[in-house]
C-alpha cells in the first residue's frame, strides 16, 4: 500500500553532510600505515601478537565501505526526495580533481626518486598513471604498493552512476533499492567460486574489483537505508540500524571480536604468501562485517558524543589528509631504510611507526593543502554555471514494502 511519507528529521538533517565520517578515512589510512609498518619490521610475521598488525589492512575495508555509502547516497536522496539524478559529467569531474592530481604526483616522484624503481620503463609509467597496474602480475612498484586499492575503487567510480541507477530505478522504493545494492554481494560470491575452481588465481585476482563488489555494496546498501530512515520512508525493520547505533561500544567490541578471529591462520598467511580461495573469503567476510559495524555508530542515529567526537575539527582535519597519508607512507618507509641502510623486515616497530606517521603526515598536509583543495576549488568553479533554480526537496508517495 502506498502512503506519503512524512519526514524524520529536519531538511537539513536529510540533505545536509555527515562530517563525523571524515574521520573514519583517518582511521582507515593510519590502520594501513600500521599494516605496512607491521611487515616492514617483520613484527607481523615473528611475533605472537603481530596477527593484528597483519590483519590492520582491514583499513582497506573500511575506506570501500565508507565509499559505497557516500558515493552512492546521493543518487539514494535524490530520488527519495524528487530531486533530478546526479550528473554524471559532474561527479566524474568532482571524482578525478579529488584523486588524480595528488595521485599523479605520488607516481612521478616515487617512479624517479626510488632507486628500486630506475630506470622505470614506459610501461611502468603508463600502467600506473592509468590505473592498471593490477591487471598484469608483478607491475606494482616501490612505494606504490598500495596503490592497487586506489585502482580498484576507481573501477568503482566507473561503473557507480550505471549501478546506482539501476538501484534506484525511476521511483523511490527503499527496499528493491537494498535488494539491488546487495547484489555485489553476489557478483563477490561468484568469483571467488571461479577462484575455488581455479579459473582465477588469488595473487592478481584478489586485486580486481569483483572480489571486493561486496564490501562496496554493503556501503550502498547502508546509503539507501540511511536515506530511507531520513526521509521516513522506510520500513520497519530499518530501525534495527538506529538501534544499534545507539550501542557504539557493543558495535566496536564486536568488530574487534570479529578482527580478533582473522589474527588467525582461518584468514590466510600473514606475509605475501597466496591465501586459498576459502581464506580469501573468510577474510572478506570478516572484514565486511567489521566495516558496516564500525560505519553504523558513526552514519547513523541521533546526535552522540561519538558523533561529536568524529566530527571535531582535529577528527576532520585528519580525515581531509588521511588521502595524502594513504598516498606518501609507502615512500617514508622506504626511505627510512634506505637512509638506515636496513635490511627488510628489521627495525624498531615503534619507532619506525611514528617516522613514517610523521613524515607522511607532512607530505599529506603539503599534498592537500598545495594541491587537492586548491585543484578542487578552482576546478569547482570553472566548472560552475547557472543553472535553473532547483524545486525544494519532496517526498513522494512510496510502498516501503517493496
Amino acid at each position: 500500500m502506498s502512503t506519503a511519507a512524512a519526514p524524520s528529521a529536519s531538511e537539513s538533517s536529510v540533505t545536509g553532510r555527515l562530517p563525523a565520517l571524515d574521520a573514519l578515512r583517518a582511521i582507515g589510512a593510519v590502520a594501513v600505515v600500521g599494516h605496512h609498518v607491521g611487515f616492514n619490521t617483520g613484527v607481523s610475521m615473528n611475533t605472537q601478537w603481530g596477527g593484528w598488525l597483519a590483519r590492520m589492512d582491514v583499513g582497506v575495508a573500511i575506506f570501500f565501505v565508507l565509499s559505497g555509502f557516500l558515493l552512492f547516497r546521493p543518487w539514494a536522496l535524490n530520488a527519495a526526495t524528487g530531486r533530478p539524478r546526479p550528473r554524471t559529467g559532474r561527479y566524474l569531474w568532482r571524482r578525478a580533481l579529488r584523486i588524480l592530481p595528488a595521485y599523479w604526483l605520488a607516481v612521478l616522484v616515487c617512479l624517479i626518486v626510488l632507486p628500486q624503481n630506475r630506470p622505470a620503463s614506459a610501461g611502468d609509467w603508463v600502467r600506473h598513471l592509468t590505473f592498471t597496474q593490477i591487471y598484469e602480475p608483478g607491475q606494482l612498484r616501490h612505494g606504490l604498493s598500495q596503490t592497487w586499492s586506489l585502482a580498484t575503487e576507481v573501477a568503482f567510480y566507473l561503473i557507480l552512476p550505471l549501478v546506482a541507477v539501476l538501484a534506484v530505478g525511476r521511483t523511490w522504493r527503499p527496499v528493491r533499492t537494498v535488494v539491488i545494492a546487495a547484489g555485489g554481494v553476489l557478483v563477490t560470491a561468484g568469483w571467488l567460486a571461479l577462484m575455488g575452481l581455479g579459473w582465477l588465481d588469488t595473487s592478481m585476482h584478489t586485486m580486481w574489483l569483483p572480489a571486493y563488489a561486496g564490501w562496496f555494496s554493503a556501503g550502498m546498501v547502508l546509503a539507501a537505508a540511511h536515506v530511507a530512515l531520513q526521509t521516513g520512508t522506510a520500513p520497519p525493520a530499518f530501525r534495527v540500524l538506529g538501534d544499534l547505533a545507539a550501542a557504539p561500544v557493543a558495535c566496536w567490541v564486536a568488530a574487534a571480536g570479529l578482527l580478533a578471529i582473522a589474527t588467525t591462520p582461518v584468514a590466510g598467511p600473514r606475509d605475501l604468501a597466496e591465501p586459498t580461495a576459502v581464506e580469501f573469503a573468510v577474510k572478506l567476510t570478516l572484514y565486511l562485517a567489521v566495516g558496516v559495524l564500525i560505519l553504523i555508530p558513526v552514519a547513523f542515529g541521533g546526535p552522540t558524543r561519538v558523533k561529536e567526537t568524529f566530527g571535531s575539527a582535529p577528527a576532520r582535519w585528519l580525515g581531509a589528509v588521511s588521502y595524502g597519508l594513504f598516498l606518501w607512507h609507502p615512500l617514508m618507509i622506504e626511505m627510512i631504510y634506505l637512509v638506515d641502510d636496513r635490511p627488510i623486515f628489521t627495525g624498531g616497530l615503534v619507532s619506525t611507526f611514528a617516522l613514517t606517521m610523521a613524515g607522511g603526515l607532512a607530505y599529506a598536509t603539503v599534498s592537500y593543502y598545495g594541491i587537492e583543495r586548491p585543484l578542487q576549488v578552482l576546478g569547482t568553479q570553472r566548472r560552475r554555471r547557472p543553472v535553473a533554480p532547483v524545486p525544494e526537496p519532496r517526498l513522494p508517495a512510496v510502498s516501503p514494502s517493496r
